[in-house]
């Protein structure tokens, strides 16, 4: 029933996507970040069972959708994952020397980006204010060594 429900959301979205580049129009909105990063790791991964992205396949707009925002936003990945070349022993490093300066990177942005989000919506917002609870001030790291 689970797959079921799966390949029925997947056909409303395509359905809701028609032959537009995003869905609300020619520039992606946050709906569509949302759907893409649903989308694209069903399209990509390798998967024990298949039949959902087999679905997934079969609806060419939404393959379409994915390949797009991957060339868009990702374009020196094309969204292609490749097998190692390397044999399982032999050393990451030899692979890309600056992997892991790009995921920690990636990671800050990301980070930067949902925050950025936090307080641009209203989420999070940060007051200043010079007293503290039950109108007492704040104690600082300072004080707070002097108490022990």
């Amino acid at each position: 029933q689970l797959y079921r429900e799966a390949r029925e959301c997947l056909t409303l979205l395509s359905q809701r996507l028609g032959s537009q580049k995003f869905f609300f129009g020619d520039s992606p909105a946050s709906l569509d970040a949302l759907v893409f990063s649903r989308l694209a790791p069903l399209l990509k991964a390798k998967l024990p069972n298949g039949k959902l992205q087999q679905h997934l396949k079969s609806l060419q707009n939404l393959c379409n959708y994915c390949t797009s925002i991957l060339s868009l936003y990702f374009p020196g990945d094309r969204g292609e994952s490749h097998p190692p070349s390397h044999p399982a022993g032999s050393g990451e490093a030899e692979e890309d020397p600056h992997k892991r300066r790009k995921q920690l990177l990636s990671v800050l942005v990301g980070l930067v980006a949902m925050l950025g989000y936090a307080f641009l919506s209203g989420i999070v917002s940060i007051q200043r204010g010079s007293v503290g609870p039950a109108g007492r001030q704040p104690i600082t790291l300072e004080e707070e060594e002097e108490e022990e």
